[in-house]
């Protein structure tokens, strides 16, 4: 068995791994009959890492499924902070989690090992919606110094024609260091959304294939300065769409990965196709070390002082383009 759960509402069919991360490896829309996480090109291993803690990506791609993980304490590369070894990703993206199973609605906790703090996170699943409630609160008597972040990656059927992002963000930013040779970006460059400088001119991340030879890409950037604190991903021929939206005080960056058959390497095998929107209280990938280094935002817990927050995120059939989130989560076309 692989110790899946799942939670379903008239509309929607999600697919939970509480042994990994309480990871969200697949969501369907069920009268669409249309999936829309990723998925990858490799059997992941269903079992957490005894450690809590990947020592490198490599290892925590044994586990990643394409879907949809948790990154806390840490985003990015495993590194050594205060003291203390943290995994890629983090801790909460790769360990069990205690776990209350209901038809439509999940609860799930965590004491973690590698810093003194509690989660209690809800998945809820509710007509075409599914919202995420978490709350974490330090136990320690010293103020603790985290990353947090959620890894939606879309894929699979979201993916299959011709698609559109777009987002409540007012400015992007392409990261300074991650240049592989499907990367269209100029590295560190900042424009006003979708526009951003290429190294072969202005590049429309609304429809970014555009951009680039034979439908091959992979690249990283940041959005920042929201509006509205939203993205979303249209199939253009409406038969599928998702919008996101969350916590803009807690989470005031959203990393976009877009690996788009543009990694030939193991074990991408060039025949990926995902777009992660990757709320994140960091405005940089590269893990707590390197994020303190550069003097990056980082968020601080303290004892007594609980942090809560909601995520969510509506699948549904599109009309047309998608101008914005309501308060109830649900896309505005």
């Amino acid at each position: 068995m692989s110790g899946d759960v799942l939670l379903e509402s008239e509309f929607l069919r999600v697919t939970v791994r509480p042994q990994v991360g309480a990871t969200i490896t697949a969501i369907e829309h069920k009268q669409l009959g249309l999936s829309v996480l990723g998925t990858v090109p490799w059997e992941p291993m269903n079992e957490p890492l005894d450690s809590g803690a990947a020592p490198d990506e490599h290892t925590w791609l044994t586990r990643y499924t394409g879907g949809w993980p948790l990154l806390f304490p840490n985003g990015g590369d495993a590194c050594t902070f205060n003291g203390v070894f943290h995994g890629f990703h983090g801790e909460a993206s790769i360990s069990p989690w205690e776990m209350e199973p209901g038809v439509s609605r999940m609860r799930l906790s965590r004491q973690f090992t590698s810093v003194p703090v509690r989660m209690q996170r809800e998945i809820l699943v509710e007509g075409d919606l599914v919202t995420i409630r978490e709350t974490a609160e330090s136990e320690g008597n010293e103020p603790v110094t985290v990353m947090w972040g959620h890894h939606p990656t879309f894929g699979s059927d979201l993916l299959t024609g011709e698609f559109e992002l777009d987002s409540g963000a007012r400015r992007v930013r392409s990261d300074e260091g991650y240049d592989p040779p499907a990367n269209p970006l100029r590295a560190g460059a900042v424009g006003r959304w979708p526009s951003i400088r290429g190294k072969n001119g202005i590049i429309d991340l609304r429809r970014p294939l555009t951009a680039v030879a034979e439908g091959r890409l992979a690249c990283l950037a940041y959005l920042e300065d929201f509006a509205a604190a939203w993205m979303s991903i249209r199939r253009l021929d409406n038969a599928v769409a998702v919008a996101l939206s969350w916590d803009v005080e807690l989470f005031p960056t959203a990393w976009l990965w877009l690996e788009i058959a543009g990694t030939s390497e193991p074990p991408w095998g060039g025949c990926t196709r995902l777009i992660g929107l990757e709320p994140n209280s960091t405005p940089l990938a590269y893990g707590l070390a390197e994020a303190r280094r550069r003097g990056a935002r980082l968020l601080t817990l303290r004892r007594g002082i609980p942090i809560e927050t909601v995520i969510r995120l509506h699948v549904f059939k599109p009309t047309g383009c998608v101008r914005g989130v309501a308060g109830d989560g649900r896309a505005l076309v």
